[in-house]
């Protein structure tokens, strides 16, 4: 993505250690404690393990490892329970914080108006700095939200619009510029994919991120095959943040090995960025703005080398909201994915192939037996049908009676796979009539590098240059120091 990226898989042992998550201690440090962990051979705390493509000795040993702990990193999302990944450690591992119940009540009194259903039901459950951002916006300053999708298929599927409808509800709470990113070079460098297959799928993909209901004059969406081109300041940035990373610490962060073209190194900077506002300059002109991130947390390691460079460049650390992964039908010991047509609803799907692929494949929560299941009920934990519906089914208290219902033996899992498709369908149905209306003419549109409706760099008080515009604009951002 990303929203929800999944890039593709390596071969090698990632090891991850869970303290070296924290923005207190350097990358230098953690590269040095996991590339110790990787050439003694020896099973760290929170090592974590990575199928490969190509064949090695290390990639031997760790598909001949048994798998213990939940694997999550941006190339491969699994868990060895059928209630999926273990959130409450992920956080541990990853250093992150919890959006607990304070944080949202801030939020909605900040935004001044509720927070949307997949934050409330804690689908997006963990944030960085979440709290330093809303202090700007008290503030008075400004910021803006980055997100994006790698493109892998020519169509969608329904968990990749999770991030993309969180951030749409961010950008109208808080009326803030959003860019869009498409990741066709990753495609590149991860899938079996041509430049060209990867650029013509991030334009198809961009068609159903523009049907979400995005507003042209607030949201720029580039992929970076084109945008790298078009902008030299964002190859620039990029320099700059490779400038800073050792290929020590990418290798400890990301887990390269010998066997990984040199596209892959060299690719994180790419994603980072975004994060750092002068990568826009028609829309920030030369101001430093903090940014927002939301993302499934399965990108976190971008971003946290991401957080380590901007203060060495003068930005302000992004902040970041993380999403759960949208199971796979067959359960979610796995997410959602492209690559596996079984395991994914598909924005292109029919509402026949809807009905087809739940009541065919979606992992059922429900007892061996009738009698067994009006006798001990089901297990909502489990049951993908009821996971699409806390993801999808907006209502409250229909989902709360649902949950009793099947907790109780009173809803069958035929029953609960029905009410799955009837919530689904029209969701994909309304989206398919959407993207019909999005024209080339639409799409260039958002593509295109423009100005958008802001205006974010405030001359300072005195500034000879300064005017009617930079006293409208009293007490508002302060311009910020060129980049380096």
């Amino acid at each position: 993505r990303s929203a929800a990226r999944c890039v593709g898989r390596e071969n090698h042992t990632f090891a991850q250690h869970g303290n070296s998550a924290s923005d207190h201690q350097s990358l230098n440090e953690s590269a040095a404690i996991l590339g110790q962990a990787i050439m003694s051979n020896l099973p760290d705390v929170e090592q974590l393990k990575l199928e490969e493509n190509h064949t090695s000795a290390e990639g031997n040993a760790a598909a001949a490892a048994p798998v213990a702990e939940d694997v999550v990193d941006p190339w491969t999302v699994t868990s060895s329970s059928d209630a999926g990944i273990d959130y409450d450690k992920l956080i541990k591992r990853f250093g992150c914080s919890h959006i607990d119940a304070a944080l949202i009540e801030r939020l909605e009194k900040v935004a001044g108006k509720p927070v949307h259903h997949l934050i409330r039901r804690g689908i997006f459950f963990s944030h960085r700095d979440l709290h330093t951002l809303l202090n700007a916006v008290e503030a008075g300053k400004k910021f803006y939200l980055y997100t994006g999708r790698g493109p892998s298929s020519d169509s969608m599927h329904l968990g990749h619009l999770v991030p993309f409808i969180v951030t749409k509800w961010l950008q109208e709470a808080f009326d803030v510029p959003l860019v869009i990113q498409l990741t066709d070079d990753e495609k590149t460098l991860w899938k079996d994919l041509t430049v060209e297959q990867s650029m013509r799928m991030a334009r198809e993909n961009a068609k159903d991120i523009i049907a979400i209901g995005f507003d042209p004059s607030k949201t720029f969406i580039f992929s970076n095959l084109d945008f790298m081109g078009q902008c030299p300041q964002f190859y620039q940035n990029i320099i700059r943040i490779q400038k800073c990373v050792t290929f020590n610490q990418v290798k400890g962060i990301f887990g390269f090995g010998d066997s990984d073209v040199i596209g892959k190194i060299g690719f994180p900077a790419a994603q980072a960025a975004p994060a750092f506002s002068t990568t826009f300059p028609f829309i920030f002109g030369t101001d430093k703005l903090p940014v927002l991130i939301p993302c499934a947390i399965d990108q976190d390691p971008y971003f946290r080398m991401t957080r380590d460079v901007s203060p060495r460049l003068g930005f302000p650390k992004p902040a970041l909201i993380h999403s759960s992964f949208f199971p796979a039908l067959q359960g979610a010991r796995t997410k959602m994915s492209a690559s596996d047509t079984n395991s994914a609803v598909f924005l292109t799907d029919t509402a026949k192939q809807i009905k087809t692929k739940i009541n065919k494949h979606a992992f059922s929560g429900g007892r061996q037996t009738l009698e067994e299941h009006r006798e001990h009920g089901g297990n909502t934990d489990i049951d993908v049908s009821f996971q699409l519906l806390r993801f999808f089914l907006e209502d409250d208290a229909e989902l709360e009676r649902i949950r009793v219902a099947y907790g109780k033996g009173e809803l069958l899992s035929g029953e609960m796979k029905k009410i799955a498709i009837d919530t689904l369908q029209p969701i994909v149905e309304e989206h398919q009539n959407r993207r019909k209306d999005v024209t080339d003419e639409v799409l260039n549109l958002f593509l295109t590098p423009r100005k958008l409706n802001y205006e974010f760099t405030v001359k300072l008080p005195g500034d000879s240059a300064n005017g009617a515009e930079g006293a409208k604009k009293k007490g508002k951002d302060k311009k910020a120091a060129k980049p380096n």
